[in-house]
Order: C-alpha cells, then structure tokens, then sequence
C-alpha cells in the first residue's frame, strides 16, 4: 500500500491535537489529524462541558428548592430529566460540529481522517478508516499523540455481568433519570456526579476505600466537603473495599462492600464506576516505533514532551501527570512555541490550578498544607470563614472557606478556596502568584465593594505558622 506523506499527523481530537492542527497548518504545514470517535476529545464529549452542562440544571433545580430562604417560595421544581439530556446533547453536538467545521473548511492545509491508527514503523501509519472504508498508510517527520484516556474498571467479581456506567458511558448513553445511583469511587469524579444526580433527583450511595472523600485533599479542606453532600442527603460508604456485584431479574443491582462495620450490601438501579482512567496506548503499535511506555501504561516523555522516538510527541492526559483540560492545552502551547516560535519551556514549572465543580466550588493552586510540609517548606496559613465575606451574606451562600498559604518571603503558595465562585476565587490568588505579589499588597488592593474579590483584602487576617 502506497504511503500519503504529511509534515505532520496528530492523533486524537483532543483539547491538544485540535489547536496544534490549527497552528501548525497556518504556518504552512500540511497536516493530517486522526480521530476513531467523536471530535472534540473527552472534554468536549464526556468531561468538562458535557457535566457542566448538566451540572447547571441540576443547580438551578437547588436553587428553586432553596429559594425559601430568600423569602421565594416556588413551588417544587419538577426536573424533565429527557430535556436536561436534551439540551447537553444539543450543545454537545454544536461544540463538534463548530470543530468539525474549522477542521475542514477553515484550513485547507489540514485533512480531517476518520479512522483508527497504529503504528507499522518509526514516523509510519496504518490507519483503519471507519465504517470499514477501507486503510491508508501515512507517514511524517513530525507526529503528535493526544489519544488521552478512558475509565478504568476495577476487577470486581460480577461486574460486567451486572453492568454499570462510566462517565464516558452515562454523558454519552443514559437517556433516564436513576432511580438509586450508586458511585464506586469518591475523588472528583464522583462528588460532582454524585451532588448533580442528588439534586436532579436520584438517591446516591458513593462508596470510597478511603476514610474521607477527595483523599488527596486535606482533610480540614475534603471533609467540609464531605458535610454538605451529606446533608445533601448523599450516603456515604467510607473504607469500604468493593467485592461482588450483581443484578436480579427485577434489574435491582446489588453491591457488596467489606467495611469497618462489617459487610454492607448496598442495593440501587444503576452503577457508576469512578475509580480514575487509563491511558488509550493498547494496540497502537508503540513497540514498533520506539515509543516506551510506564508500568501503567502511560507514554514516557521528556522535559520538551518527546517521546524516545524520533519526531513524535505525547500531549495531554495520554502521557501522565495531572489530567485537566487546560493542561492538556497548554502542552500544545509548549510543543506550538517550541517547534514553531524556538521558545522551548519545561512543563514541569507550570502551575496546576484545578476546580471541583461542586456547589460550593473548590479551586486549588499551588501548595497544600501537606505538601508544604512533606516538602519542608516553611509557612503561615489563614483560613476565613465564607460566612465572614460581605457578598456571602447578602447572597445567602455562606458555606465554605478561603484558605491560604504564605511563606516566610510574604509571598502566596498556595491556596483552597472552597465557597461560592471557588474557582474564580482561586484564580485571583493565580494571578497574584504569577505576579509574585505579597500578601500586603493584595491586602491594601482597592477593591470594589461589595463584591466576591474583596476576600482578597480580608484572606490573611488570621496568618499563623503552620
């Protein structure tokens, strides 16, 4: 078979492959990007927008619920679970659409191919096209691969037979509202699912190995947390180690779990498993390009995101480390500068801000107090409570805290904003790190009253050593 040769292939329609297409083909190049499934990546598919999406009706149902203590009484919301659905599939379908058009008409100098790729031999390969359109071989000097990750299944005996859902299945599959949803796995994942069905209207059982939920966090920051789902009305099942599952022929699913109590059997009508992903790198050939792998199963790069062979590149969430969508973007802007700008920048130094889209929110950046300490880093921490700032109050969303990190220079290094607008909150204190800003200056900062950016005057008042 005959190779078609491009100065680039990109594999993946992700939050990486998507821009660099764009960028590389505006500066000339001619470039073919893969892609086997929907364009636009998890993010745009079943991650970010599409929980969003839902996310945001099922807030809005909670603050009709809520309006009483505003002096509002509606009646009870009643949630159209077909249109909620609806309308993140309408969107969801614009945001490929809106890609599908830029990668096929705004640029002429790229080739959109709708397959499936593998490896044959360094800087070569052989695509399976969809709907058995039959194959083509392509080579480059230069490919990209941003073929991200998908949901890790635990080996549970009865699993598959009993069926369940990932986030990937359920934003992509589930057309009804569950009766009992019962989430394997409490990190991000599942506090936002579970929060979002609780207030569209299901019963939710999360069921963690941990002690706490997000047991990355600290626990003076997790269990708060932790609280709210709770009088939410959300069951929690901590330190429980899953073993069996099963479905009788009424459809009911049963999970059983070892707890400190003993054995819990936790009954529902669908199983959403969130016990964190794995890389897409089976049966891409990898072996015969020269691409190494880790032990998990993740592309192994370099400081400049090269793989071990020549001319290709990993991006985004495939390669490792913290998988955030603007992660993933900005690996294309250190692979765009470099390759295109001569501007090469190691993306260990970048900041990893990230927000748990939960109501509240919690917007993370920088240091945690346990990593302050593991690290040896010396500093001051100040908490405030939300119920302490002026827009909380006038709102009536006091729940949360502000929390920050100061070190013995005066200057910020980290924070946990977890209250009302948590990530634009913690976005601020970004700004003022990447500013390298101390403290007092974002104390004596005039700013404009009554808003949610006035913590920033108020945030260090209580600094002690941590």
């Amino acid at each position: 078979m005959p190779a078609t040769s491009y100065d680039a292939l990109i594999i993946g329609s992700g939050q990486a492959g998507n821009p660099l297409a764009y960028a590389l083909a505006e500066a000339g190049r001619r470039v073919a990007i893969i892609e086997s499934a929907h364009l636009g990546g998890s993010c745009v598919n079943y991650g970010c927008a599409p929980t969003k999406i839902m996310l945001a009706s099922a807030q809005r149902a909670h603050l009709v619920r809520t309006a009483g203590e505003l002096g509002i009484r509606p009646p009870e919301p009643v949630v159209d679970f077909a249109a909620v659905v609806a309308r993140k599939d309408r969107l969801t379908q614009d945001a490929r659409d809106g890609i599908e058009r830029k990668l096929t008409t705004a640029h002429p100098n790229i080739r959109l191919v709708r397959g499936w790729a593998r490896f044959t031999a360094p800087n070569t390969l052989h695509i399976d096209l969809n709907d058995k359109a039959g194959q083509e071989q392509l080579t480059a000097p230069l490919i990209f691969l941003n073929t991200g990750t998908r949901a890790a299944v635990p080996l549970i005996a009865g699993i598959e037979a009993a069926g369940y859902l990932t986030n990937d299945t359920l934003l992509l599959d589930l057309k009804e509202l569950p009766e009992h949803l019962v989430i394997l796995g409490g990190s991000y994942i599942g506090v936002e699912f579970g929060q979002m069905f609780r207030r569209l209207g299901s019963r939710v059982t999360i069921i963690e190995t941990s002690a706490t939920l997000m047991d990355r966090e600290d626990t003076d920051v997790s269990r708060p947390l932790q609280e709210i789902l709770e009088a939410e009305g959300i069951e929690l099942v901590l330190e429980a180690e899953a073993r069996h599952v099963s479905r009788n022929a009424e459809g009911v699913l049963t999970l059983t779990a070892d707890t400190p109590g003993g054995e819990r059997r936790i009954r529902g009508s669908h199983l959403l498993v969130a016990t964190g992903r794995v890389p897409n790198t089976l049966d891409m050939g990898l072996e015969l390009a020269g691409i190494q792998t880790d032990e998990d199963g993740y592309i192994q790069v370099d400081n400049d995101l090269r793989t071990a062979a020549k001319g290709v590149y990993a991006l985004g969430d495939v390669k490792g480390g913290p998988q955030f969508t603007h992660i993933t973007y900005d690996d294309y802007r250190i692979v765009r500068d470099q390759l295109l700008h001569n501007k090469p920048r190691d993306y260990h130094q970048r900041p990893v801000p990230y927000v748990v889209f939960t109501e509240p929110q919690l917007g993370r950046i920088g240091l945690s107090k346990s990593e302050a300490r593991k690290q040896k880093v010396p500093f001051r921490v100040s908490r405030l409570p939300a119920s302490t700032i002026g827009r909380a109050v006038e709102t009536g969303l006091t729940e949360g805290f502000v929390e920050v990190l100061v070190g013995d220079d005066d200057r910020l290094l980290g924070a946990a904003v977890f209250c009302e607008q948590g990530g634009e909150i913690m976005t601020m204190f970004q700004l003022a790190m990447a500013g390298d800003l101390r403290y007092q200056q974002l104390e004596n900062l005039v700013i404009a009253h009554p808003t949610w950016a006035e913590v920033l005057n108020n945030a260090f008042q209580r600094l002690e050593r941590g």
